[in-house]
């Protein structure tokens, strides 16, 4: 989908620092981590509170942020308290399943690095057909593994976080004249390769990213799968599409990923070789997929 007419193509997080005067929410600074002498940690607390505070003021400048909030803030609260998870998490991650129609809301627990799964959206709309985006106009959602990485607050369908499409693997294996983009988690119920889970679905999926953006988390984890890769996901898959060798293969390589989150809940780190398969490791920590 489209950036509409007006606003920068690709905008920055330094954002103002005006905040519309009726406004109550508070998004939480990030806090600093590690042994560190006390004067830094002051410093850095310092700056991370100012930029976290620009952030939320430039979001809630937006009538629909700033409905968002209003509307989904005590929903959110509620659904982290029920799973005994601090607001806003530490971090979150999504999963999108295309054959289920399914984007599921992940948060890193209160201790250690175990994730928790939140909520379960639908996702309302579809274009094209099993199987990753490879090209401009081809009307494909990608599959493969992303990260939500800047926030359109006038989305023209209601609100949208773009999804990073074409990462590294996508360069590889798509198109090399032009593998299209402009691939956004959205409102409403229509799509050509995008992800819509609904008006009421995007206020509570942005204004949550809004919050853990906020406390420090920049880049937030999607992974995109045709459906469950399971075994019996993966077989049903298999019997579909007997004569796409080359895709089975594709979808093999993300069943790799799908396999190790299910063993443990833990955020992988993904990398990309060369021929443009995913490499997963046991290393943890921030994702190196681009």
């Amino acid at each position: 989908m489209r950036w509409p007419r007006g606003l920068p193509s690709k905008p920055s997080f330094a954002f103002s620092d005006a905040r519309p005067a009726t406004l109550a929410w508070r998004c939480l600074p990030m806090k600093p981590i590690g042994f560190l002498p006390v004067a830094l940690l002051f410093l850095g607390s310092a700056a991370a509170s100012q930029e976290a505070k620009s952030f939320c003021d430039q979001q809630l400048q937006y009538p629909r942020v700033r409905a968002a909030a209003r509307e989904k803030d005590p929903a959110l609260r509620r659904m982290c308290r029920e799973k005994r998870i601090s607001y806003p998490p530490r971090a979150i991650l999504f999963r999108a399943f295309k054959r289920e129609a399914r984007l599921e809301l992940w948060a890193l627990g209160n201790t250690g690095d175990t994730y928790i799964l939140v909520d379960i959206y639908a996702i309302c709309a579809s274009s094209g057909v099993l199987g990753p985006k490879r090209k401009f106009g081809d009307g494909q959602v990608p599959e493969g593994f992303y990260q939500l990485d800047w926030f359109n607050p006038q989305s023209n369908f209601f609100l949208s976080l773009h999804i990073s499409y074409p990462n590294n693997a996508d360069r590889i294996l798509g198109s090399h004249a032009n593998p299209g983009g402009d691939i956004f988690l959205h409102g409403n119920c229509v799509t050509i390769g995008c992800i819509p889970i609904t008006d009421e679905g995007i206020k509570e999926v942005y204004w949550l990213a809004v919050e853990v953006h906020a406390a420090g988390q920049r880049h937030i984890p999607i992974e995109i799968f045709p459906g469950e890769l399971s075994e019996d996901g993966f077989k049903s898959l298999a019997r579909s599409h007997a004569n796409q060798p080359e895709l089975l293969a594709f979808w093999s390589n993300l069943r790799e990923g799908f396999d190790l989150f299910e063993k443990d809940h833990r955020a992988l780190k993904v990398t990309v070789a060369g021929d443009g398969r995913y490499r997963f490791n046991e290393e943890r920590g921030s994702r190196e997929n681009r």
